[in-house]
């Protein structure tokens, strides 16, 4: 078969603009796809946060025309390439993305017109693509914001060489579903017929996730749990039956870690590196963390680290009815590197004000610190309610940092949970989201490092050969791509 023309469409992706796992993803994807006979670039929006600074900006398409429901908008196109040989192109409008954030403002209040600003992205991305002749066997669109994209393609594009292309759509999170008043359709100019209770239609609103569902030739997500877990009326949000309709056309796709990024044997954030060969590395930068965040410096003393979003996804609600007391009843450090929920940021920021030398934390994201943090602790904490898929705690194994989580999702699907009987896993699990659980919880992990340190060092090395690299990942992902493209060759042979 002749090499894929893969163009990745996503509203964010490292290393240009990031709030969360989805600018991972659609980051790293493209370097492996490289390797596997596909050729894949990215389209962003060309927000105003962005520091270009470092990168040669080509302007491409100084004026390029997007037809909307409404009339004509004009957007301008922008190219990069990155190091590794990726290239990125961005759509600069300047009313839509010349603003503070991206999907909100620093307040955290949602910009009222998303629904205008990506249902336009969605046009332009395949009008740039049509313009700049890059002829795509797949587009693969990301989340809400892009998912008026398959759409588009068999709507708009149904006879030019665009409409010829396969869609995949990656739900990431199905929280999120870009749901918003029904006014906005007009202007999408998606036609009268394609408002129903199949599509886009949601209760008199209009769901961009629901119809980009409908009309995507492979549905993924980021995990094969978070794929059934969403199938139930609870995990789907509403979503469970038309994810349902799919049949074998969805299905979850772990995500892979950047393994030449978070790797600790040539990791150049940390104090010193090191490798499941020689563990020496790990104890310096365990010492290096305790300095770093004034706990009392003693080897001897196991670390929790958590790095997150305060969010109650997340797990906080569990995490603040119990840290107290895990830390008053426990020979224990903690270490909390986060930025979210004005609560959960007060609360933290001031747990090294009442517990001295034995927690600290940072309020706001630092790269290096996070990376620190995770070659330094013994263990880390992700207690999330519901995880789609999730990377820290994939990150936390190549560290040796052995996990606790609540067994959801990706954390089901990436953490072995340690047995008793054989002394293996990779981690230690809970399945029921309650304080108990958690509490009881850590108290194990804190037992096996103290009573059994052989069986503990053990449990790490597991940790560490366990391949989380996105080339896994990035296979399964040319295995999607040839069934969207498979499936919508039937598609036009049906329609025609």
């Amino acid at each position: 078969m002749a090499k894929i023309k893969s163009v990745i469409v996503a509203s964010e992706s490292t290393p240009f603009i990031k709030t969360g796992g989805l600018a991972d993803v659609v980051g790293a994807l493209p370097k492996y796809l490289e390797g596997l006979d596909v050729d894949a670039v990215v389209i962003l929006p060309k927000y105003r946060d962005i520091d270009f600074t470092n990168y040669n900006l080509e302007c491409v398409l100084p004026s390029m025309c997007v037809v909307m429901g409404f009339g004509e908008e004009w957007a301008s196109v922008f190219k990069t390439t990155t190091e590794e040989g990726v290239t990125f192109y961005f759509v600069e409008h300047h009313r839509f993305f010349s603003r503070e954030g991206l999907y909100h403002d620093n307040n955290l209040n949602d910009y009222q017109d998303n629904a205008y600003r990506f249902g336009f992205f969605c046009r332009a991305a395949l009008q740039l693509c049509k313009d700049l002749k890059l002829k795509p066997n797949i587009i693969h669109a990301n989340d809400w914001q892009t998912a008026a994209i398959p759409a588009y393609m068999k709507i708009w594009h149904w006879d030019d060489e665009i409409g010829r292309a396969a869609s995949i759509l990656t739900i990431h999170n199905t929280n999120y579903q870009g749901t918003y008043n029904a006014e906005v359709y007009n202007y999408l100019g998606l036609g009268a017929s394609n408002y129903s209770s199949d599509t886009f239609e949601d209760n008199g609103n209009v769901n961009l996730l629901k119809g980009g569902i409908f009309f995507a030739d492979v549905v993924t997500t980021v995990s094969p749990t978070y794929a059934k877990e969403i199938l139930t009326p609870y995990g789907g949000h509403g979503l469970s039956p038309y994810l349902a309709n799919k049949t074998t056309n969805f299905f979850g796709i772990v995500n892979g870690i950047d393994d030449v990024i978070w790797n600790p044997e040539h990791d150049e954030y940390i104090p010193e590196n090191y490798s499941i060969k020689s563990m020496k590395g790990k104890a310096t930068c365990k010492r290096e963390l305790q300095k770093e965040f004034l706990l009392e410096e003693d080897d001897s003393i196991p670390i929790i680290g958590i790095v997150s979003r305060f969010v109650d996804q997340k797990g906080f609600g569990l995490i603040t009815s119990v840290i107290d007391k895990v830390v008053v009843n426990m020979r224990v450090q903690l270490v909390v590197l986060g930025t979210g929920d004005t609560y959960l940021e007060g609360f933290f920021g001031n747990m090294p004000n009442f517990f001295a030398g034995q927690v600290g934390s940072y309020i706001g994201y630092s790269n290096r610190l996070s990376h620190l943090i995770e070659a330094g602790s013994d263990l880390f904490l992700m207690p999330s309610l519901f995880e789609p898929c999730g990377l820290n705690q994939m990150y936390s194994k190549a560290y040796g940092t052995l996990p606790i989580v609540h067994a959801t999702g990706g954390l089901e699907d990436t953490v072995l949970n340690f047995d008793e009987a054989t002394n293996k896993g990779t981690g230690f699990k809970f399945y029921t989201p309650t304080e108990s659980a958690l509490y009881n919880t850590i108290g194990w992990a804190l037992s096996v490092y103290y009573d059994k340190p052989k069986v503990f060092q053990s449990l790490q090395k597991s940790a560490m050969t366990c391949d989380h690299s996105w080339l896994i990942s990035a296979k399964e992902y040319v295995k999607a791509y040839k069934l969207a493209i498979k499936n919508k060759k039937s598609y036009d042979k049906m329609c025609d």
